[in-house]
């Protein structure tokens, strides 16, 4: 009993650890002071300060291009990469699997140096369009592994009856297989698009010049101090990341 109670603690303590800045930051968000190190009154005039910046709404919109366009790309080719890895047979499948996962394994830091050098390499400006290759590349990761779960507790026979029943190979997908794996595809899209929305390391490698997205963003305005509009703008994200996190986790769990 006395070990429970002293685990309870523990993790309790753990807990108030991580999430006590949060919510410090994100009280901070209301406070009147520009200083934002002590309460002196409740306000929301640093989130309507937002919408009146033009700086902020353009590396908003670029953000919100990057994930989006990202995660479409990566959703197209991480569902078809998971099916193949799932259900077919090929010489050097296990090595394919390691490769496509491998985004997920290796550090963030070395990916945005391999992207940077491929680029330059290749003779490439830097750009949005390179910010959104590079996030294609750890999208499709974690949209295959979502998919894969998926299509592990799929029954494959409920595709081979469509195929006896005289549907074709890309009628069997389409209007049996898909539909079933509808749920782990935008789970793994959600989850992806909340990475590339908050991805800061490979976004600032591989952006060009006044290709500012929301990480870069805040990572200048930072540099300066912290201001209740960064507090506001942050509180801001991770609610859309909570959110979205959860709903993906909602519908994973809903499979």
């Amino acid at each position: 009993m006395k070990r429970l109670n002293w685990l309870n603690i523990i993790t309790v303590g753990c807990y108030v650890f991580l999430y006590a800045p949060i919510f410090v930051l994100i009280l901070f968000s209301f406070d009147d002071s520009r200083l934002a190190v002590r309460w002196t009154g409740f306000t929301f005039k640093w989130y309507e300060s937002l919408l009146s910046d033009s700086n902020l709404l353009s590396a908003c919109k670029n953000s919100l291009i990057v994930a989006s366009v990202s995660v479409s790309v990566a959703a197209v080719m991480g569902t078809l990469a998971a099916v193949g890895l799932s259900r077919y047979q090929f010489a050097g499948r296990e090595l394919y699997r390691a490769l496509v996962l491998l985004p997920v394994i290796i550090p963030e830091i070395a990916m945005a140096v391999a992207a940077l050098s491929l680029f330059l390499a290749m003779g490439l400006s830097l750009s949005l369009a390179t910010v959104i290759v590079s996030h294609i590349v750890f999208c499709i990761a974690y949209i295959t592994l979502t998919v894969m779960g998926r299509l592990e507790g799929m029954d494959p026979q409920l595709e081979e009856a469509a195929r006896d029943l005289g549907a074709s190979p890309m009628e069997a997908f389409t209007r049996v297989t898909l539909p079933l794996l509808a749920p782990g595809i935008v789970a793994g899209c959600l989850l992806a698009f909340v990475l590339s929305l908050d991805d800061f390391i490979i976004t600032q490698f591989t952006a060009g010049v006044g290709d500012t997205t929301l990480p870069l963003w805040i990572f200048g305005s930072v540099k300066f101090g912290v201001s209740p509009r960064i507090n506001a703008l942050s509180a801001i994200m991770i609610l859309v990341t909570t959110g979205t996190s959860l709903v993906a986790e909602l519908i994973r769990r809903r499979e």
